[in-house]
């Protein structure tokens, strides 16, 4: 039995009751460890009982192929990503398709005779969503200072909180910077990355080596930053299952945080209360690596502004700081340049991005690996399995799923830090990312680089790079004999 079994039975016997509503991903292991034990009470209980070859222990009840519910897509090709979900009617793909041309088509500067799509800039840092997130997928760092790869951004921030206690942009600047710009209007600057290789060593004696980053600007068009500038990099994540994960009910997530380790497990978990644009007021925040952002809606509004510069209603300024002249008088594309109804399209289309279904869930070295994630400890924050409530596209209410994340903020150590407070999240807090999906990233996006900025070169690495609260998980791992640890890598691919 695992450990994590064996101490939801002590608590039964002890008479305590463990909080298995916190953790759902850990409920169906309980049942089944609970039924190992009624089994072996009765059985000590036989008298002369013949022996009995004991069964093998029973999978843990995450092997399923439905990772979205009906939503779910079975393909694993390059569009593994981009496809609809399948349980949305006719009207609905319509829609779909329509916010799909907005998120993958370029944007243009204005004026321009395309005027759905002019209003790009007047400095950013893509010409259309998916030139970050490149077929619904995961971006990378760049290679090199001369790489034209936009899957990674910076955000900027100067210590202190904005009037809703969100960061504090740096005061030229500004909340992120801005490497591409249009004719007339100076970019704001580049940057480098520098690695530093770490080495390090398994229980077992098999080597490994870590690569941390650092960040280097240059040609910063008004000068030196502000001497307290925090910088932290952001990765493009994949889109796929937004509008599941804005499904789930406010409640579950506020009911799995544990802020004060009230259970004793070394696992905290907080909730990242943020501001919501819409409402005019704080909200629970879910997505964004920092669970920074209170709605998809909000999300992609947000980047809308922040990556092309193309305002909104919900953003209706353009992001051009007092001393850049250029860039406050460059000619836009309408107020907003991207209208209510196209950016519903957007929205919904990223709403409604299909989960891939999990594979080789027969296969036994996944199920293997099933075991040892849950052995390990890392279902306590990427949580297997959720149900949605109700959401205003019905396609998505009441499903089943399999995302294995707690939406919380964790502290992951000072390692990954990047000591820069996001709302209530703290320099050294993240939030669970999803899993689900993982295991394709490398055929649909042509790479395996993991965490928020993409230093982990493979997910052995990124599961290396867990400190703090993910300590005791990372450890266990390293624990590993190599056929266990590449057991557990492959049911991460497996989702």
């Amino acid at each position: 039995m695992s450990a994590a079994g064996r101490a939801v039975l002590s608590m039964i016997l002890r008479g305590r009751r463990p909080n298995l509503l916190r953790r759902p991903g850990l409920m169906a292991l309980a049942a089944t460890s609970l039924l190992l034990l009624v089994v072996a009470l009765f059985a000590a209980c036989a008298d002369a009982a013949p022996t009995v070859t004991p069964e093998p222990t029973p999978i843990p009840l995450i092997l399923v192929a439905e990772s979205g519910g009906d939503t779910t897509a079975f393909t694993t090709t390059r569009n593994a990503f981009g496809l609809s979900a399948r349980n949305l009617d006719t009207l609905e793909r319509r829609t779909f398709a329509v916010g799909n041309s907005f998120f993958r088509q370029n944007w243009v500067t204005a004026p321009a005779s395309t005027e759905a799509r002019d209003g790009l800039g007047p400095t950013f840092n893509a010409l259309s969503c998916s030139s970050c997130h490149l077929l619904d997928g995961r971006g990378k760092p760049p290679d090199g200072p001369d790489d034209g790869e936009r899957g990674l951004l910076l955000r900027l921030s100067i210590p202190g909180a904005d009037p809703h206690g969100g960061p504090l942009p740096e005061p030229v600047y500004g909340g992120q910077l801005q490497d591409r710009a249009i004719v007339g209007v100076p970019i704001e600057g580049e940057f480098i990355i520098v690695y530093q290789e770490m080495p390090g060593v398994f229980a077992d004696g098999e080597p490994y080596s870590l690569r941390r980053p650092t960040y280097q600007f240059r040609k910063l068009a008004f000068g030196a930053m502000n001497p307290e500038t925090l910088v932290s990099p952001r990765v493009a994540p994949a889109v796929v299952g937004m509008g599941l994960l804005e499904a789930i009910p406010e409640a579950d997530i506020l009911s799995a945080a544990d802020p004060d380790d009230a259970d004793g497990d070394g696992i905290s978990g907080r909730v990242n209360m943020v501001w919501d644009e819409r409402k005019g007021a704080m909200s629970l925040g879910r997505f964004g690596w920092k669970s920074n952002v209170p709605t998809i809606e909000q999300q992609t509004a947000g980047a809308f502004l922040g990556d092309l510069g193309v305002t909104s209603q919900l953003f209706p300024e353009e992001n051009c700081t007092g001393p850049q002249e250029d860039c406050m008088d460059a000619p836009n594309g309408g107020r907003p340049e991207i209208g209510a109804k196209r950016l519903a399209d957007v929205v919904f289309y990223t709403q409604t991005l299909a989960v891939p279904a999990m594979r080789d869930i027969s296969d036994p070295q996944v199920q293997k690996g099933s075991q040892i994630f849950i052995q390990a400890g890392c279902a306590v924050c990427h949580t297997p399995q959720h149900t949605t409530g109700q959401h205003e596209i019905e396609a998505l209410s009441n499903q089943t799923i399999y995302p294995y994340t707690d939406l919380l903020l964790h502290d992951m150590g000072p390692e990954l830090a990047d000591g820069r407070p996001d709302f209530d999240a703290n320099g050294q807090e993240w939030r669970t990312p999803p899993l689900w999906g993982i295991g394709l990233v490398e055929t649909v996006n042509g790479h395996t680089m993991f965490l928020h900025d993409g230093r982990a070169r493979n997910l052995t690495e990124a599961i290396l790079w867990h400190g703090g609260e993910g300590t005791a998980a990372r450890d266990a791992f390293k624990a590993l004999t190599r056929e266990e640890r590449e057991a557990l890598i492959r049911f991460l691919n497996s989702l």
